[in-house]
């Protein structure tokens, strides 16, 4: 029979190969950045990964910017209290930005300290190509949220960047500069808040909040220390030169809390808040000053390695945090 048009002889065709597109029973393309091998199990356990390597419960440490305008007793006006929510909002997405950052820097020092040899980074839990695209999304969505805050509060949150850039790059193996660095990003979120909220910031807070950071963070090198003494001296260097002594972090939290102690009693008795013929601010001195001794009492038996964990864990030094803030907030805002 004729092959041409009206007989009845069917062309016989050879099938085409089905695409991905055209066959929904077929596995669609991985997203970028993803192994086709890799299975959901993994891919989910990069995702949890992820969360803890920018460390959430880290952010305690953002409430500073709460600092400023808590203090001078407007925190609860409404717009106050709207444009201090975005500051921190914005200093954890820059925080966990850097988080991620420092910890891709720091790899190889970690993989080999007894703890942070667990983090997601170090343990190839998270690739490095995923926690650098993780840390450039969150600093973008840091600077837009900044931006609306004006440009003052931009320059700190740059500020901030900058200097942990600088810490995670090259600050961080030079002795004393590195807690002068990690002290000024605690100083900085501060005076962002009042930055952000239009508070003046007195010289005396200034002071404290300096001197207090770096009271913090002479202890946590002193926990670090204490960590990686308990570690095979063969194995802890990990190319990271060990610069301190436990005496003279010792002396180092010894005179910053003696400084801290001093710039706030010294405010404390510059600017008495008399409510209900009772002296708040001077009272207040004595749970801030007991706080800062049992404070001190933990560093020096090695717990300061987290400061955040020490902050919460610890019910003497809680009730002390709640007993000062009771009698300051009676003396700023009894009557307001």
């Amino acid at each position: 029979m004729s092959s041409e048009p009206g007989s009845c002889r069917v062309r016989r065709m050879l099938p085409r190969p089905l695409s991905k597109t055209d066959d929904p029973f077929l596995a669609p393309e991985p997203p970028a950045g993803v192994r086709p091998d890799a299975p959901t199990g993994e891919r989910a356990g990069r995702a949890r990964g992820l969360v803890r390597s920018v460390r959430p419960h880290q952010w305690l440490k953002n409430l500073l910017v709460v600092a400023a305008p808590g203090a001078a007793g407007v925190l609860f006006h409404r717009a106050i209290l709207a444009r201090t929510a975005l500051a921190f909002l914005a200093f954890c997405l820059a925080s966990a930005s850097m988080y991620l950052v420092n910890d891709v820097s720091d790899i190889r020092w970690d993989q080999v300290h007894p703890r942070r040899s667990r983090r997601p980074i170090a343990s190839g839990v998270v690739p490095v190509p995923l926690a650098l695209a993780a840390a450039v999304v969150l600093v973008v969505a840091a600077f837009g949220t900044a931006a609306i805050l004006g440009g003052s509060f931009l320059l700190a949150l740059g500020l901030y960047l900058g200097l942990t850039l600088a810490y995670s790059a090259w600050l961080k193996h030079l002795a004393v500069l590195d807690i002068g660095a990690v002290a000024s990003g605690f100083v900085l979120r501060a005076v962002a808040g009042g930055v952000a909220t239009n508070v003046h910031i007195s010289q005396w807070f200034l002071i404290l909040v300096s001197f207090a950071s770096l009271f913090v963070v002479a202890g946590k090198r002193h926990g670090d220390l204490v960590a990686l003494a308990q570690a095979d001296p063969g194995q802890v260097s990990g190319g990271r030169r060990i610069e301190y002594t436990a005496a003279y972090l010792r002396y180092v939290w010894m005179v910053a809390s003696g400084v801290a102690i001093t710039a706030y009693c010294l405010w404390a008795f510059d600017q008495p808040h008399v409510r209900l013929h009772v002296p708040w601010s001077e009272l207040s001195a004595v749970p801030f000053v007991l706080a800062v001794l049992r404070y001190a009492l933990l560093l020096d038996v090695g717990k300061g390695a987290a400061p955040e964990e020490v902050a919460l864990r610890d019910p003497p030094l809680l009730a002390l945090a709640a007993a000062w803030a009771v009698v300051y907030g009676l003396g700023v805002y009894l009557g307001h």
